[in-house]
């Protein structure tokens, strides 16, 4: 058992531990301590690229309670409904905690009345992204070639090794040419 500082956390994971960092007013000490500890020892990685044994968000995840039995939970954006008992959201701190951790991993949090609480991840028995690297390698597909038909890939727009004699766009060229619309407020 080793207690870490350090995660791992997809693009989307981290995005969305941000995003509930700039929204959400302060309401608990310890959620709020759990959260900023993991944004700044995140490792951030794509999808594609995290560990099968690291707790993604819908990943169905076997923990323990310092040393109390296993239980086994969903880790979730949030509640939903009909799940109830099944979920594990990242709003509460103990879904938080579990967040980016990988088996083996455990931390420690306080609990509501000062003491600390381990929770040491035993297994994850589903990640999303494992699953979906899984299907695409038994299609024959390689993960880095699992675009939609018709979705737009990534394309170099500008190589720096490359000259630029050319305007940089078409709006620059456009200004270059002598262009000179005063655009809607002039109208």
């Amino acid at each position: 058992m080793s207690i870490t500082d350090s995660c791992q956390l997809t693009t989307k994971d981290y995005t969305i531990l941000e995003v509930i960092r700039e929204r959400h007013p302060v309401r608990d000490d310890t959620f709020w301590a759990v959260l900023q500890r993991k944004i700044s020892s995140a490792v951030v990685m794509f999808r594609d690229d995290i560990p099968a044994n690291v707790v993604t968000l819908s990943s169905r995840v076997a923990y323990r309670i310092n040393d109390g039995p296993a239980e086994t939970r969903i880790v979730a954006h949030d509640q939903m409904r009909g799940l109830v008992g099944m979920l594990l959201p990242i709003t509460n701190a103990r879904g938080l905690a579990l967040l980016g951790l990988a088996e083996g991993q455990s931390i420690s949090i306080p609990t509501a009345d000062g003491r600390l609480e381990t929770l040491t991840v035993q297994e994850v028995v589903y990640q999303p992204e494992a699953a979906r690297r899984e299907r695409l390698k038994l299609a024959g597909i390689a993960a880095s070639e699992s675009r939609r038909p018709g979705e737009p890939g990534l394309r170099v727009v500008h190589r720096s090794d490359e000259p630029r004699d050319e305007p940089r766009n078409k709006v620059a060229a456009a200004f270059d040419a002598g262009f000179d619309d005063p655009g809607p407020p002039a109208a």
